[in-house]
């Protein structure tokens, strides 16, 4: 059901996303082609800020904190998935991999791959400080329009 919470959790985690995307860009080598990046991860910045921070919203300040990191961790993950799969499928229609197990493994090296681009400690720094503003504002906002 729509909330308040859901919808100013969406929106921080959507901001978070659109704040890390542009600092992760210049991370990438210079030959990568970013296209939609920025505009997918904020979209699941949406989607983890509705489905995962915002039901979680009315437990109090520590929980905030706990919900914001929460959110955090699911957007980094189901980002690098998702750019994981788009890479592989990239990949595939080179005609890179022999079979779809193979494609299908080259998936979580190529999560792995960006994963390492984002311990970048400015980007950690902002996905932490993201979060927790993030939860905290979700909490406010349940404890104002339940």
């Amino acid at each position: 059901m729509p909330s308040a919470a859901r919808l100013v959790a969406a929106l921080g985690l959507t901001l978070v996303a659109f704040i890390a995307s542009g600092m992760i860009i210049p991370l990438l080598p210079e030959d990568t082609d970013v296209g939609y990046f920025p505009f997918v991860n904020m979209a699941l910045g949406w989607l983890c800020g509705w489905f995962v921070m915002g039901k979680r919203a009315g437990r109090g300040v520590t929980a905030a904190i706990n919900n914001g990191f929460t959110g955090v961790v699911s957007l980094v993950f189901w980002g690098l998935f998702v750019q994981g799969c788009n890479e592989m499928i990239r990949l595939a229609m080179r005609n890179r991999y022999s079979d779809a197990f193979e494609s299908i493994i080259a998936i979580f090296d190529i999560m792995i791959e960006y994963g390492k681009i984002l311990m970048d400690p400015q980007l950690i720094v902002t996905f932490i400080i993201g979060g927790v503003i993030t939860g905290l504002i979700t909490e406010n906002a349940w404890r104002r329009w339940p």
